[in-house]
């Protein structure tokens, strides 16, 4: 039987002190004072994941055909594996939008009455018109249902029957951005599993890089980057925990996760790196795409039992989803990491700040980057206590659009500093390491870790166990290089 095990949300905040040095830096405005990190998930599915009758013409909707558990249950089990919010977003197909609207809207505002401790979104897998699956996150409000019915009825490619392959269109899913981003309330878009449909000849299957840069062209407020850590991490367990040796981490057969990441994240100077090369505030996260239990027979994990997408904001609504725009997010497998804390020190000043944050700082700045993580005490769900073995700080230069569409490679990015748990400073949970550098150009840092030995990630073999191979990374951080005048000059 499936043991639950509880988790407080942990979190280490770094305190800083010092003025601002205003002629050198200028650092973005500070959060209000009650924002921590949250842990959630963007992609849970619940019974109104539904099967389809197809003797029927159209076909009808079949309750718990694909996902089986209710919304409640859901956000059950996402408190019980420290999850402070979550979305739920089901997948359809003929009509799929009633579904939704009529079935289960009510349920999840059920379940925000009998579960107000976790923030519990509005959302659905979107089938993407020319191109894979998506979260669609609408932020909580009034007309929350009508919004989402009005994006999958319009949008959704297997909404229409018969279904002909007329919304298969890639023009039709920019044309949804542009309508969600002129929206009073904007929703959020984040591509699930994208490299899941390669293959073995073939790198990008449904999502290809001119695609996504489209996406975000459109509207950047509102699609603003992929699962770095796919769900269905489960696969590769039988219900007794036993691996099973022929199953692929989270199902990708033709271009296999790298340490449970997506290739897309995961390889050194990969897509994720080109986006940022050019600027983009391009985010990745984590999710579970819980369907059914491997405990049950299914491939998944609960809610926060394996991954988790933290967020620093309040407790609230609309700031936490501002958030997840702005790109304040570190993600982790196995709670190998359970917070982040970061303080940038120029000339003596010191100030926090976090992932997404801009930095402007003038050329040949030194500075110095202190980084925090806790590496919880606790067990994890697995029983397991996995200890973070290095640090990663990675960078890579900016050097703005992208003349080809379709390129994936940023050949500036590199692995600036491998910091091993020996030379961090230890205090309980809280691991401190420190990074130097200077500022000479735009660039951004980002950070990586794992409880490995492996300085990059592998391509994961098939059945490997997913509580041995741990990694968390962090969203970057920009730094952006004011010149000066003598450099204007020559």
């Amino acid at each position: 039987m499936h043991r639950l095990i509880f988790y407080p949300l942990l979190a280490f905040l770094v305190g800083c002190s010092g003025q601002q040095n205003k002629q050198n830096t200028d650092f973005n405005a500070p959060l209000k004072p009650e924002a921590q990190w949250h842990a959630g998930d963007h992609h849970v599915h619940s019974r109104f994941s539904v099967g389809w009758d197809r003797e029927k013409e159209p076909p009808e909707p079949i309750i718990g055909g694909d996902a089986i558990y209710p919304i409640p249950m859901n956000a059950l089990m996402s408190r019980h594996h420290g999850l402070s919010w979550m979305v739920t977003t089901d997948h359809g197909g003929p009509g799929h939008s009633k579904v939704t609207q009529d079935w289960a809207y009510p349920a999840l505002l059920r379940s925000r009455k009998v579960l107000p401790e976790v923030l519990q979104y509005h959302g659905l897998e979107l089938n993407s018109p020319g191109a894979d699956h998506a979260t669609l996150i609408v932020p909580k409000g009034p007309n929350e249902a009508t919004q989402l019915f009005r994006y999958e009825s319009a949008y959704d490619r297997n909404e229409i029957w018969p279904q002909d392959g007329s919304r298969d269109d890639p023009s039709l899913m920019l044309a949804a951005l542009e309508e969600m981003g002129a929206a009073e309330l904007p929703p959020i878009v984040i591509a699930n599993h994208p490299s899941r449909s390669g293959t073995s000849s073939k790198r990008y299957g449904r999502y290809e890089p001119a695609e996504l840069r489209a996406w975000n062209d459109a509207a950047p407020n509102v699609a603003v980057g992929f699962a770095g850590a796919p769900g269905h991490q489960a696969v590769t367990l039988a219900p007794n925990g036993d691996v099973i040796p022929d199953r692929p981490r989270g199902a990708f057969v033709g271009q296999p996760t790298m340490g449970g990441f997506d290739p897309m994240t995961s390889r050194l100077g990969g897509l994720w790196d080109a986006l940022l090369a050019e600027g983009r505030r391009w985010w990745i996260t984590a999710n579970s795409d819980s369907h059914v239990h491997y405990t049950e027979g299914g491939s998944d994990f609960w809610p926060g039992e394996y991954s988790k997408t933290w967020v620093y904001a309040a407790f609230d609504y609309n700031e936490l989803l501002d958030a997840v725009r702005s790109g304040r997010i570190f993600v982790a497998t196995g709670d190998l990491v359970t917070g982040l804390a970061l303080t940038l020190t120029v000339d003596g000043a010191a100030r926090e700040i976090w992932p997404g944050d801009t930095v402007k700082l003038r050329e040949g700045t030194e500075f110095s980057l202190s980084i925090t993580l806790t590496d919880p005490e606790i067990p994890n769900a697995a029983g397991h206590q996995p200890s973070l073995s290095r640090l990663d700080v990675i960078i890579g230069d900016i050097s703005g659009p992208a003349q080809n569409q379709d390129n994936d490679h940023n050949p500036t990015t590199r692995v600036a500093s491998r910091i091993h748990r020996a030379e961090m400073m230890e205090g309980g949970e809280r691991l401190t390491a420190r990074w130097e550098s200077a500022a000479r150009s735009d660039q951004y840092i980002r950070l990586r870790g794992t409880n490995t030995t492996e300085l990059e990630p592998l391509q994961d073999p098939m059945g490997e166990n997913p509580w041995d191979d741990l990694w968390f990374y962090s969203n970057p951080i920009f730094i952006e290089v004011e010149k000066s005048s003598a450099t204007e000059e020559q």
